[in-house]
């Protein structure tokens, strides 16, 4: 789980609860119904957010260095680095990687396992879960604005009348990402040579104080129609 400690959007997000529980702690949570996973870690730079992930059954062996956490650092560096830190601590090799990261907590165990075994029965190198784009966020629908000029992103984004002229596209929902070894250390890659995805209903990425508020509603909506 990847949870460095700056964020500009909400401060000290990765440790705001969602109905009662920080976000991090959702995560640690969620892999105890997972017995199949070997190794459960946080990848921080936070000494709180490490504490607060090892009371949830997550381990912090380690805090990140100051030169991955930055907010341009990409996953694949901060996922090889936490890769090869485990193998170096446990003096195993670990042949599959799976990325959880706090701020998607409408992730259910089964989105996760359902990732890693199309990893493994597909036997991909990457397998990400992604949601359909709904098609008012068409690249083909999309429109730039300079302060002095309104046009189409799409050089033919005029010719597009109706939804159905467009091609359905995905986007990556963060609810889990699987990888193999070779993915991340070999092709240096986290959407690798032969990637698959599992396509999920849409989930809410935190970035602001709305989405806290939103996913709230929305796991409260999802508990009252399982109990009804």
């Amino acid at each position: 789980m990847p949870a460095r400690g700056g964020s500009k959007g909400v401060p000290k997000k990765n440790i705001q609860p969602i109905q009662g529980v920080p976000i991090v702690a959702r995560v640690g949570h969620l892999i105890q119904q997972l017995p199949e996973i070997d190794r459960a870690v946080v990848s921080t730079d936070d000494p709180v957010i490490a504490e607060t992930a090892e009371q949830s059954g997550l381990a912090a062996p380690w805090m990140r260095p100051e030169s991955l956490s930055g907010d341009r650092i990409g996953d694949l560096d901060v996922l090889t680095h936490a890769l090869q830190a485990c193998e170096t601590a446990d003096a195993t090799r670990y042949d599959i990687v799976l990325m959880l990261q706090p701020t998607s907590p409408m992730r259910t165990a089964a989105h996760v396992r359902q990732t890693y075994q199309t990893l493994v029965d597909e036997n991909r190198d990457a397998v990400w879960t992604v949601s359909a784009t709904d098609p008012k966020y068409h690249p083909r629908k999309q429109l730039e604005w300079d302060e002095t000029t309104l046009r189409y992103h799409s050089q033919d984004g005029g010719q597009v009348i109706a939804r159905q002229q467009l091609d359905t596209l995905y986007h990556r929902n963060g609810a889990a990402y699987a990888f193999t070894r070779d993915c991340l250390v070999e092709q240096r890659a986290i959407l690798g040579h032969n990637s698959g995805a599992v396509v999920t209903e849409d989930m809410v990425s935190i970035d602001t104080w709305f989405d806290f508020r939103l996913v709230e509603f929305l796991l409260e909506d999802r508990r009252t129609s399982q109990t009804l």
